[in-house]
């Protein structure tokens, strides 16, 4: 794109030939009004022709499509817009595209409900398959996953079409020629190709192993996916046997004693130290296996020794991997006990297995306590307790362990050195706020494991990689099968590798395509490439990479956050983005997060429709980064009103005593130039706030220097500026006056512009050329700014003004009712304030008598006023 007027910032300051307000201003239909001129315009357009130092670009979090947005959501992405906004003011070219997150498996079960079907990969594609008219949740028709993926397709167009709705209402100033998916072309390729490399590397590997699997959704899960939830179950009292000796054990799992391969007790344990080195025998199996010691098992916990089974939980993963314990796995990837009943099992313990084989982890539970009662190995009735137990973030039922296959990306997690060069690059981000960091910090030096990013789906990217088949059809696991990085995007269940033919697939000697996609995380953990062009367009990642921002809440440092780290590490050799940004959550009245599940969701379109996007971004910036921010829907009345007041008042000063011209020079009064002091000061330290991304402290001094302007310098100067000679002085002064108010106002419009796009855009377009979004940020030469222009001068009439109004409204009589005699204490200084007011003063005070003034250098500007018979009313 070239350097245009349009997608430049400008410093206009000059009114246009014909200034236009309209008889009644309002907020309604200002959002469909703008939005679609911004469209038109290309309002936000990237210009890429600029240098990187001129470039400021943000990672912004993709929204996954198939689920649904909160207002928590709103808040957060109204966050990044102000930031962006802000930074486009100051010069920059902001790099602000969006992204899609339409993969994995939200979207599968989004699909399989909204069109009742179900994924069959050994069905064969149907050419032109349409889904039932009606569709059956319950009784989903099997398609094959071609077929499936064309349906996630085909949905999520549609959704990211409200989505984009969505966001082009709140007035996100994203430019939407840069939008992408993660699962569309582009994002296939840079993910294939960032994993070859990882493998080239040696980063990422293949590898079996205990994985955290859920028998709901059938796939492997990743440390940073788990939940922990209270699940309730019971302890069972359960009698292994040294001889003749009892050896009681506690467990909340006794289908397990199937598979158990060792007893392990603290070696500290004075109670155990005589079993360490010697076998028992599990009850009723009488498998024979040995005591041994862990520094991880609980002294104090139960009987303070514990059955290793493989596996109950990650306790288990660890003492087996540590103990070198072999493998007993029972528990199958359906949630159900293996059918077949194991080799280490054979007579009589053969047949009590054969009444858990099969069962679910629930019935095999109830029939292992029944073998116990019969045995007599049952101490007692089992006690119940409430367990914490990890689920899969989006299942509802625990996860098991299972030994699958599954690819992993090296993270730390296992290797000391990279988890220390992780931490380095935490290091090098600045945090906003600074604490977030400690959450990188106790996430990663609390891995204990590689990332694991295969996932058992169909709607993903596929890994590219093929598997040849020996004589006897079983897969080289060890020699995958690569494709050319010239050859991504690929997908191994419809292409076949290099060397191979279509009807090789699934023969001897022939190959079979890797069946797993990757986790979405793996897909996203790219976005800075994806969104930069990374590999396909140099010119374009040199101008964007790495970053200045990333933006998400803290509950997805884990995962979003950190995962990008990795990548970038590993590919770029740096850290993906210079700033983190983490917002916090929005929560309910009784700070209790918004979740479908607890019914305390707002759903953003209501409360926009309701009180327009202005109050509800005005409401947004109220909650500083890394704070929850309790909701409160009538909150966004003030929002509204503020937003109300800036068309009110801007339409009294350009329509009402048109003030039109910013001329800064024209101002002369002592209070005029007092108003452009106090704006001054404003403006620095709303600057200040707003480049260390308080965003928040932003709007505020922003937002108490504009109330003050309407309720004290509008109200004191409003005579004046009607140009009435004979009751406000000469014509330089109404000059005066209107220059300060124009100018005022030009620079208030473009401090509010980031916060208030909506109405500070309205009243722009009524006397200024082009878009206030493509305005320069205002600086103090806007303002024409000089020592004498002292702010206390404001201050002081304006503690006078309130003094008279105080007075009337404790008097109980209208605000025109004369005043026959003020006397006004207070220090010299302010005095002479005072006085250089006093027209302004009389004029919209109604102070029709003598004005006394009293020095008194001790004290504040008080206000004594005689009052005089209220006007007739008429």
């Amino acid at each position: 794109m070239t350097d245009s007027p349009e997608n430049t910032v400008s410093r206009e300051t000059t009114a246009p030939a014909a200034v236009v307000v309209p008889d009644r201003a309002a907020l309604e239909g200002l959002e469909a009004k703008w939005a679609a001129q911004w469209k038109a315009d290309d309002t936000y357009a990237f210009d890429r022709t600029r240098p990187r130092s001129e470039v400021y670009s943000i990672d912004t979090p993709p929204p996954t499509v198939s689920g649904s947005l909160h207002v928590g959501h709103v808040f957060s992405y109204t966050h990044t817009d102000l930031v962006a906004r802000f930074q486009r003011m100051q010069g920059k070219s902001v790099f602000y595209p969006m992204g899609w997150d339409d993969n994995g498996l939200p979207t599968e079960r989004r699909v399989q409900n909204y069109y009742g079907v179900r994924c069959d990969p050994s069905l064969p594609y149907e050419d032109g398959f349409e889904p039932p008219a009606k569709p059956d949740p319950k009784r989903q028709v099997p398609i094959s996953r071609p077929n499936f993926v064309e349906l996630c397709e085909r949905l999520v167009e549609e959704d990211e079409k409200v989505f984009e709705d969505l966001w082009r209402t709140l007035g996100l100033s994203v430019d939407w020629k840069q939008h992408y998916t993660t699962i569309g072309p582009k994002a296939q390729k840079v993910s294939q190709r960032a994993f070859l490399r990882n493998f080239a590397r040696g980063e990422a590997y293949l590898q079996e192993a205990p994985t955290l699997w859920d028998v709901t959704f059938q796939t492997a899960v990743a440390q940073a996916e788990l939940e922990a939830r209270e699940y309730a179950g019971a302890y069972h009292r359960v009698a292994f046997h040294a001889g003749d000796r009892p050896i009681h054990i506690e467990t909340t799992r006794p289908e397990l004693i199937p598979s158990v391969v060792a007893l392990i007790a603290h070696p500290d344990d004075e109670r155990y130290q005589a079993l360490f080195g010697t076998t028992v025998t599990s009850p009723v199996f009488g498998v024979e296996i040995p005591v041994l010691a862990h520094p991880a098992a609980e002294p104090d916990k139960g009987a303070g020794i514990a059955m290793c089974c493989t596996f109950g939980d990650l306790t288990d993963v660890t003492w087996w991997r540590e103990l070198q314990l072999p493998v007993r796995t029972l528990m199958g990837r359906d949630g159900r006990l293996s059918r077949e009943t194991p080799d280490w099992l054979s007579g009589d313990a053969a047949a009590a297995y054969a009444e858990l084989a099969g069962k679910t982890a629930f019935s095999a539970r109830e029939a292992m306590v029944a073998l116990l009662r019969e045995s007599g190995d049952l101490d007692g009735e089992p006690k119940p307790t409430q367990r914490m137990a990890n689920f899969y973030e989006k299942g509802d039922k625990p996860l098991e362990i299972v030994a699958t296959r599954q690819w992993y990306i090296t993270n730390g997690g296992r290797d000391a050195r990279l988890r220390t060069e992780m931490l380095e690059r935490g290091a090098a981000v600045t945090w906003i706020p600074p604490h977030m960091k400690h959450r990188y910090d106790n996430w990663v030096g609390g891995l204990n494991g590689d990332w694991l990013v295969s996932r058992q789906r169909f709607f993903g990217i596929p890994f590219p990689v093929w598997y040849a088949l020996d004589d006897e059809g079983e897969p080289d696991y060890q020699h995958p099968l690569l494709p050319r990085e010239d050859e991504l995007p690929i997908d191994p269940s419809t292409q076949a590798p290099s060397g191979f033919t279509q009807d090789q697939r699934g023969k001897p000697r022939g190959f079979i395509g890797d069946p797993d996609v990757m986790d979405t995380w793996a897909t996203s953990s790219l976005t800075p490439q994806i969104a930069g062009g990374w590999e396909e367009d140099p010119d374009l990642f040199e101008r964007v990479f790495p970053m200045d921002l990333c933006t998400n809440a803290h509950d997805i440092i884990r995962t979003w956050l950190f995962s990008r780290v990795v990548r970038a590490s590993f590919e770029n050799n740096t850290v993906p983005w210079s700033h983190a940004m983490i917002s916090g959550f929005i929560v309910d009245p009784d700070r209790k997060k918004m979740s479908k599940s607890k019914g305390n969701v707002v759903v953003p379109t209501e409360v926009l429709d309701k009180y327009g996007a202005d109050a509800v971004r005005w409401r947004a910036a109220m909650a500083r980064p890394g704070l929850d921010s309790p909701f409160d829907e009538t909150q966004m009345k003030v929002g509204r009103r503020l937003a109300l007041k800036i068309l009110n008042v801007s339409k009294f000063v350009l329509g009402s005593v048109r003030a039109t011209q910013v001329e800064p020079g024209l101002v002369t009064e002592a209070v005029d130039q007092a108003l452009l002091g106090k704006l001054a000061h404003a403006l620095e330290e709303t600057t200040r706030a707003f480049a260390a991304y308080d965003y928040t402290t932003a709007l505020e001094q922003t937002e108490k220097f504009f109330w003050d302007f309407c309720d004290d310098y509008v109200e004191l100067v409003k005579e004046r500026a009607y140009g009435d000679e004979e009751a406000a002085g000469t014509s330089s002064a109404t000059a005066s006056a209107k220059a300060a108010l124009a100018t005022a106002l030009h620079v208030q419009l473009r401090m509010f512009a980031p916060f208030l796009p909506y109405a500070t855009e309205e009243v722009w377009s009524w006397w200024q050329p082009a878009s206030v979004h493509l305005q320069a940020w205002p600086t103090a030469e806007d303002l024409g700014v000089t020592a004498a222009y002292d702010p206390a001068v404001l201050d002081a009439v304006a503690a006078v003004l309130a003094g008279v109004r105080g007075a009337k409204s404790t008097a109980k009589v209208g605000m025109r009712t004369p005043v026959v005699h003020a006397t006004i204490t207070g220090p010299a200084a302010a005095l002479d304030a005072i006085r250089s007011a006093e027209s302004d003063l009389r004029a919209v005070g109604s102070i029709t008598g003598e004005m006394e003034l009293v020095v008194a250098e001790d004290s504040e500007v008080v206000v004594d006023a005689v009052l005089g018979e209220p006007p007739p009313k008429r």
